[in-house]
């Protein structure tokens, strides 16, 4: 299927926006989406919380193509679909975002989309729609049941309306 890289990366960007360091959140300091963690990870060594507030959306690009995108396979993905389980792997990953399509296509929900999954997906009597639905709704289900929810929930549903209408209309 096309790929629909830069036109996710840019939807995911807007949800994300710009360097937070909230006390509440798990990740710590962030920018673009990017944890200082998952920033060292890929880049293999320690960084600062400066360098994090530093990073660009041409540094990120490669970044989420590589552990979000690629990972998710979602160039094989429905146009649409592939926004929304890109957008959940950004946001609570790569495994929930798998678990979450193979649960809705009543597969195995091992956390890793393979052949299986991208066969099972072929064979699915569910439409690209219907898929998006159901994802979406489980991903609320999902946030509803975080501890945290009460401190960012309301921006977690604003995200997810917005994940969904726009993957909606892209499957259209």
């Amino acid at each position: 299927m096309e790929s629909n890289f830069e036109k996710c990366l840019n939807e995911v960007l807007k949800h994300e926006g710009g360097y937070s360091d909230h006390p509440s959140d798990p990740g710590g300091a962030t920018n673009r989406g990017v944890t200082k963690k998952a920033w060292e990870e890929y880049v293999g060594h320690e960084v600062t919380k400066d360098d994090i507030k530093a990073l660009t959306v041409e540094q990120v690009t490669p970044f989420y193509k590589k552990r979000y995108w690629d990972v998710c396979r979602c160039d094989e993905l429905h146009a649409g679909l592939d926004y929304v389980i890109f957008d959940i792997a950004v946001n609570s990953g790569t495994g929930r975002a798998a678990k979450f399509l193979q649960s809705a296509i009543g597969g195995a929900a091992d956390g890793a989309i393979g052949p299986r999954t991208i066969a099972a997906l072929g064979s699915s009597a569910l439409t690209p729609k219907e898929l998006i639905g159901i994802i979406c709704d489980r991903r609320e289900l999902f946030w509803r049941s975080l501890p945290t929810f009460g401190t960012f929930g309301r921006g977690w549903l604003s995200r997810g309306d917005g994940v969904r209408k726009k993957a909606l209309e892209t499957a259209a």
